[in-house]
């Protein structure tokens, strides 16, 4: 094949046969989270397991090396970082990233998922952290394996994980940053617990979990989440996963004794599905239409769950939905009573209910005990304990049980070491992007008070959405912002929204 054009679409025709049979493999996924009987969990980690073997055959297969080679040089005269060049570059690197790994390896992570999270799930339930255990041992074994696999010069088997899900990142930089924050962290805390604070009690009661879910389709729909190529579930560890370009499932939690778990879950969870929703739809299966990073991703969540779902305008604008939703409970509240039930700092036990100022400190205990956990520095017979000890040191609260403590998270049963790095990541970046936005859009707090989100929305798609990996997650920072990332936008918008 002599024309440079075929080749580039039989090419790029090979990634999105491999993305159907992927999407198959995520919706099977999906199912086991929100509606398989437990007894399905071995023949659906074969199924699972069979087609993440066929899509990793496909997309490590040979002729793959023959089209990269006829494309050599007319890629340098396409734009780096327009979709063209951007695919044959990133699909390169994947594809020689890729190919390290052994078929049976990618097969025997993919089985060990979805036994490990029925695993998880049970021993959760039973408060008894012995029965993950086996589970918990068997996944790091294989991800320590495709670590040292993958690994370039210089990397750790945890660092070449890390990579996966941040591309570029490095341990030793992460290090430092997550270490400057925590003392920032630490003493925000310290000043905001010295202050007097206003009492929430009205959160101190039971909230129907059917008005819940009304509740949280509407403000999904709120802030730009399409029903018509997205739905809303239930499960019992909120996330996002997208089965193809016009069919995005968001899943969050109730908790009938504390509503803020539903409503920033969702919005949460929402975010996640406006950047998926927001991905070039033909560019499907491909670098152009896939999202940057994680750490990308998380910045996109925690936008909507924190700097808009937590304001006070976003409440301003709420306020009568909410009366209209609980109405024996909150009939009567006020936008500056449901602003403070949601801004209330205290340390807790449990990450995905943790305040705003002091969730990152729970990321930071993850951060540590994973690489330990990696490098075989620490056995999970000891991880109960030293998560007790860290939880103590770090956030001055220790755990009573398991499901409080070490089996709080779905994340390693799911194999996804290097992962928890990137939900502070996100924070960093949602701060500075919001910041930029404020800038760039006139008044964007009155229009969030009017029930406005389109003209955010429409910044996110412009700035970041719409370029998928073309760009580092690093270029779309600066590119979206005008700066590096810093830590500085988060902490001053921490300072200044929790020290009032």
């Amino acid at each position: 094949m002599t024309n440079p054009q075929k080749t580039f679409e039989v090419l790029c025709q090979q990634f999105r046969d491999a993305s159907l049979i992927e999407s198959a493999a995520e919706l099977l996924e999906w199912d086991e989270r929100t509606g398989m009987p437990s007894g399905g969990g071995d023949f659906r980690a074969r199924q699972v397991s069979h087609l993440r073997g066929l899509v990793h055959e496909k997309k490590t297969s040979p002729k793959i090396e023959g089209w990269l080679s006829e494309l050599d040089g007319w890629d340098k005269a396409v734009e780096p970082n327009e979709p063209i060049g951007a695919t044959i570059r990133l699909l390169r690197k994947d594809f020689e990233k890729q190919r390290k790994l052994p078929q049976d390896l990618v097969e025997a992570i993919a089985s060990a998922t979805v036994r490990g999270q029925g695993s998880w799930e049970r021993a959760r339930r039973a408060d008894d952290y012995s029965q993950f255990q086996p589970a918990l041992d068997e996944m790091i074994s294989l991800q320590r394996q495709a670590g040292q696999t993958i690994a370039e010069p210089g990397q750790t088997p945890y660092e070449a994980l890390l990579n996966e899900y941040e591309p570029g990142a490095k341990v030793d930089h992460l290090t430092q940053v997550f270490a400057d924050l925590r003392k920032d962290l630490v003493a925000l805390v310290d000043e905001i617990q010295g202050r007097p604070r206003k009492a929430a009690p009205l959160l101190d009661q039971k909230f129907p979990v059917a008005a819940q879910k009304s509740l949280s389709r509407k403000l999904a729909e709120a802030i730009g989440f399409d029903f018509e190529r997205g739905r809303l579930d239930e499960t019992s560890h909120p996330f996002c996963t997208t089965l193809g370009p016009s069919d995005c499932r968001i899943l969050t939690r109730y908790e009938e004794s504390f509503l803020p778990t539903s409503i920033f879950g969702t919005l949460h969870e929402a975010g996640h599905g406006l950047y998926e929703q927001g991905l070039p739809q033909d560019w499907y299966g491909l670098p152009p239409g896939q999202y940057a990073s994680l750490g990308i991703h998380e910045s996109q969540s925690r936008l909507w769950e924190n700097l808009v779902g937590r304001s006070h305008a976003f409440w301003q604008h709420f306020t009568p939905l909410m009366r209209s939703t609980f109405p024996s409970l909150l009939g009567d509240v006020t936008t500056d009573q449901l602003h403070t039930m949601f801004h209330q700092v205290q340390p807790s036990l449990i990450r995905v209910e943790a305040d705003e100022v002091t969730y990152n400190l729970h990321i930071l205990v993850r951060f540590e005990l994973e690489q330990a956990l990696v490098s075989g520095d620490l056995a999970t017979d000891d991880l109960p304990t030293a998560w007790a000890d860290l939880y103590e040191s770090t956030i001055g609260i220790r755990p009573p049980s398991a499901a409080d403590g070490v089996l709080q998270d779905v994340h390693w049963s799911a194999g996804l070491f290097g992962y928890f790095p990137t939900y502070t990541l996100g924070n960093l970046v949602s701060a500075q992007l919001f910041d930029s936005a404020q800038s760039a859009i006139s008044d964007l707090d009155g229009s969030i008070a009017k029930g406005e989100f389109g003209p955010l929305l429409d910044w996110l798609r412009a700035n970041i959405h719409c370029h998928g990996r073309n760009f580092t997650p690093d270029e779309l920072v600066q590119n979206a912002t005008g700066r590096p990332l810093s830590a500085g936008p988060l902490m001053g918008s921490l300072r200044g929204r929790y020290l009032d």
